[in-house]
């Protein structure tokens, strides 16, 4: 199963959450199904269907386009089958003594409520109908996962030199710039909901607080605070928060295609930032505006054969690598530990007994 880096569990939450529950009964023998409060266990710890609504509500938002109950059963079972992984996970990491405890809790809740004061930060949860609890709990287990794959896949990865020649012999094409390329960082504070980031429980979903979240973070950067270090606390972006916001080499090419950002970003020099830059829904006019972000260039390069001792050859192609080799191994691991654990799901048991009606 593929694991996103996560935190806040609504609209992108799945991947992350997970329940609580009690020992399933079993005759010798045969395999008794518990109440109707219980769609599935993990090793006799059940999964409860308050659990699982809580989610489906969160996930279909305040849409007044209600779903037929086939597409709420695929929703149900999508966020079940999400709830045994994540319990697979979190069994684990407890079996190897990996919880988090309460200071990486604590710690990473400061993160997430620095840009906000007490009421803004009360109002964030409300919203997203959370409690403080809901999202201390789910922290706890997002940091122990994350503790996890750090202790059995992050740490085992070894990318050599001969890796990367061998990369790059292969691929040597691919490191033919056509046409200049802009390396870029990115702070985005998101209007619409967005891949899950870490950064979720303080994300944004309404263009107003968006925008007051990235002039805050606007100011910060100003007052002299590290792009990267504010990227990977506060960032809506998952793809990129992680690094620090980096979004990598983007071709000039793909910046005409806002022509504001390109103007902005061709007039920088390497390590300035841009002013916070509208984010909209498409090109053109008449497009709204669903976030907000701040660009920091990093290098411009133009076009032309990089070869391989250059440092940044080698650094793009050790992490592709790196990142290559870390999904192929969570896929693995997770396959594995599926195999080895005791699962039982009543909901989809219940869906092929009744038809699918």
């Amino acid at each position: 199963m593929p694991v996103e880096d996560c935190s806040f569990p609504h609209r992108r939450f799945v991947a992350q959450i997970l329940s609580s529950g009690l020992l399933l009964a079993a005759l010798a023998g045969c395999h008794h199904a518990p109440s109707a409060d219980v769609m599935a266990t993990v090793n006799g710890k059940e999964i409860q269907r308050t659990e699982v609504e809580k989610y489906v509500k969160a996930s279909l938002g305040d849409n007044p386009q209600q779903p037929s109950n086939e597409q709420l059963d695929i929703v149900r079972l999508n966020i079940l089958h999400q709830l045994i992984e994540d319990e697979i996970l979190q069994q684990r990491a407890a079996k190897l003594g990996l919880a988090a405890t309460d200071e990486d809790v604590n710690a990473k809740l400061t993160e997430m409520k620095a840009p906000y004061t007490q009421e803004e930060f009360d109002n964030q949860l409300k919203q997203r109908n959370i409690t403080l609890d809901d999202l201390k709990r789910d922290l706890r287990r997002s940091l122990t996962k994350e503790k996890l794959l750090n202790k059995e896949i992050e740490s085992k990865i070894n990318i050599t030199d001969a890796d990367i020649t061998s990369y790059y012999t292969a691929h040597k094409s691919e490191f033919n710039l056509i046409e200049p390329q802009y390396h870029l960082a990115q702070i985005v504070a998101s209007a619409v909901p967005m891949q899950q980031s870490a950064n979720i429980p303080a994300k944004t979903f309404s263009e107003a607080d968006a925008k007051k979240k990235i002039q805050t973070l606007y100011n910060r950067l100003k007052s002299g605070e590290d792009f990267g270090a504010v990227a990977i606390q506060f960032s809506d972006d998952a793809s990129t928060a992680s690094n620090g916001g980096d979004m990598g080499f983007v071709g000039e090419s793909a910046l005409h295609n806002n022509q504001a950002v390109y103007d902005a970003i061709s007039n920088l020099k390497p390590g300035a930032i841009t002013d916070i830059m509208p984010i909209f829904d498409g090109a053109g006019p008449g497009h709204r505006v669903i976030g907000y972000a701040i660009y920091r260039l990093i290098s411009r390069e133009p076009a032309g054969q990089r070869e391989l001792n250059d440092p940044r050859v080698q650094q793009t192609i050790r992490q592709f690598l790196r990142e290559s080799r870390a999904q192929l191994l969570k896929n693995a691991y997770f396959e594995m530990l599926h195999d080895q654990a005791k699962v039982r799901n009543f909901y989809a048991e219940e869906i092929l007994k009744n038809g699918g009606q």
